[in-house]
C-alpha cells in the first residue's frame, strides 16, 4: 500500500476542506505543428510528442491525438484506484486497464456529415490484483468509474470555446 499517496491525497482533501477556494485548478498545455503532422506539446515542466501512421500522413513516430486520449483515461482510471484504494486500506497489487476508441475515418475526413469525426464508442477493461475480497474491489471500481476526471470529461458534454488568432507571416516573427 502506498503511504505517500495517501499522505498527499489527506493533506489535500484537508487544505480544500479548510480553504474550498483551492480546490479550483486550471491545467494548460500548448502545441505546436512540426514537420508534417508531428506536434510537440508541453504541459508543466513536459514534453510530449504526436504524429499519425503512415495511413494518415505520418511517420508513425509518436502515438496519434486519440491514442493519447484512451491512455489518459486507462491512465486516470489506475490513479483513481491508487488514491481510493489508498485511502481505504485497501491493497492492490496491480492494476492494468484497457483501452478501445472506435473512429469512422469518413468523419475525420469529411466524407460524410452524419458521421462524427470523433470516437463514437469507448470501451475499457480494469484488470484488478487484489488479495481483497470481490465485493470490496466492486465497490472500488463503482467509486473508481465516479471520480475519474477523464471518464467524466469522455462521458459528459462540457463548455469548449476557442478562438483562432492570424497572423500574417511578417507578423510572426
Amino acid at each position: 500500500m502506498s503511504t505517500h499517496v495517501k499522505k498527499s491525497i489527506e493533506s489535500l482533501i484537508q487544505q480544500i476542506k479548510n480553504n474550498p477556494n483551492e480546490a479550483k485548478a486550471v491545467f494548460e498545455a500548448t502545441s505546436v505543428l512540426g514537420k508534417q503532422v508531428h506536434v510537440k506539446s508541453t504541459a508543466r515542466q513536459f514534453e510530449f510528442h504526436f504524429d499519425e501512421p503512415e495511413l494518415l500522413g505520418g511517420k508513425d513516430a509518436d502515438p496519434n491525438p486519440v491514442e493519447y486520449v484512451l491512455g489518459a483515461l486507462g491512465a486516470c482510471q489506475a490513479i483513481v484506484y491508487r488514491a481510493l484504494a489508498s485511502l481505504k486500506g485497501i491493497q492492490l497489487e496491480n492494476v492494468t486497464v484497457k483501452t478501445k476508441g472506435h473512429l469512422d475515418l469518413q468523419g475525420f475526413l469529411g466524407l460524410d456529415s452524419k458521421v462524427r469525426p470523433g470516437f463514437n464508442k469507448v470501451e475499457f477493461e480494469t484488470e484488478i490484483v487484489s488479495p481483497e475480497e470481490p465485493q470490496t474491489l466492486e465497490r472500488l471500481a463503482q467509486q473508481a468509474e465516479a471520480l475519474c476526471p477523464v471518464l467524466d470529461i469522455l462521458s459528459n458534454p462540457i463548455e469548449v470555446s476557442g478562438k483562432v488568432v492570424i497572423k500574417q507571416l511578417e507578423e510572426a516573427n
